[in-house]
């Protein structure tokens, strides 16, 4: 083996230039393999969801018929509910599938509001950080071939809003969730700073989410459907978005960073007073 070794290194010294090609593809294709191999398990994943319709258990119908079974199950053995479903939910957050939105409800309404808002804030962060993490992997030297004065823009906006740009974009649910996070895999942000921007940013609104899940959950007549915190409920869930946007577009004036867009991106202003 160290003679094999020897040989190499000693024509790779006398110029043997063709090895030395052939050394560096081999190493260049392995990331490759992993590449491939990654997202064909991915997409796997994503058609037995589909194929065996799984989403059909991400509804709020579902929530309503077999509550009771679940809460039974709750009780008998609450660790393995609580490590299955908080699983499950970082899974579906982290292949960016349907149903996180009737989860969160679906906490509030089988945990309680304070299990279930532990429950889903680190599992929607944990699952966000790893979307994030995996979209990097594989796109990001494409994207950054590919859209590369475009990716720059970004990366300055990064940098010039700080963890601010970032926070208000968890706040305002005006951009999804995953479109969120494949664009941050996109820009040049530590993952750590990601992770802990995320929890704090979408604990808000995973808190009134899991308020009106609470509530849902205690809905057993038609007569509840007009109690006073079940309207209340979805009236926080209606004004939330609107009320985050107000605050955040004033401390952003106060700072001399300029008011948000309606998509939520920084106005004129900012781009004038970071000139």
């Amino acid at each position: 083996m160290h003679y094999v070794y020897y040989i190499k290194w000693s024509r790779l010294n006398n110029g043997d230039s063709h090895l030395l090609d052939r050394m560096q593809s081999d190493t260049m294709r392995i990331p490759e393999k992993k590449k491939i191999f990654l997202v064909g398990f991915i997409l796997v994943l994503v058609v037995l969801f589909f194929a065996f319709n799984l989403d059909q258990y991400m509804r709020l119908s579902f929530l309503k018929e077999s509550r009771e079974a679940f809460r039974a199950l709750y009780a008998q053995h609450t660790v393995l509910v609580l490590g299955g479903f908080f699983l499950i939910y970082v899974g579906v957050t982290a292949l960016s599938l349907p149903g996180a939105a009737v989860m969160t409800l679906a906490a509030g309404a089988l945990f309680g509001f304070w299990t279930g808002l532990v429950l889903t804030s680190f599992a929607s962060t944990m699952g966000g950080t790893l979307a994030c993490i995996v979209a990097r992997y594989l796109f990001r030297d494409w994207a950054r071939e590919k859209l590369g004065s475009w990716l720059d823009r970004i990366d300055s906006g990064i940098r010039r809003e700080g963890s601010f740009y970032l926070l208000t974009l968890r706040l305002i649910p005006v951009v999804p969730f995953f479109l969120i996070n494949l664009g941050m895999a996109l820009t040049s942000m530590r993952m750590v700073t990601f992770y802990w921007i995320s929890q704090v940013g979408m604990l808000p609104g995973t808190a009134v989410y899991i308020n009106a899940g609470k509530q849902l959950g205690e809905i057993s007549s038609t007569s509840d459907i007009f109690s006073a915190d079940l309207i209340l409920s979805f009236v926080i869930l209606g004004i939330f978005p609107l009320a985050v946007k107000k605050t955040v577009n004033l401390i952003r004036t106060k700072l001399g960073k300029g008011a948000l867009t309606p998509e939520g991106e920084p106005g004129d202003d900012s781009k004038d007073s970071a000139a």
